[in-house]
């Protein structure tokens, strides 16, 4: 376990916001891909999805 003393600076905290940021980016990017995925088999497995969070799909 790594315990932070008061005279360390705390570095623990920096990676959140960049872990967020990632996250949020991959999702928008994984949802553009399978949008526009021309492919009808992704397009019938992410119909309902689509659907339900307003992503036009035809």
């Amino acid at each position: 376990m790594f315990v932070l003393s008061p005279s360390q600076p705390e570095t623990l905290a920096t990676p959140r916001p960049v872990a967020a940021l990632s996250a949020i980016l991959l999702g928008f990017t994984l949802l553009l891909v399978v949008g526009f995925a021309p492919l009808a088999e992704i397009h019938n497995a992410t119909h309902d999805t689509r659907h339900a969070t307003g992503f036009p799909c035809h």
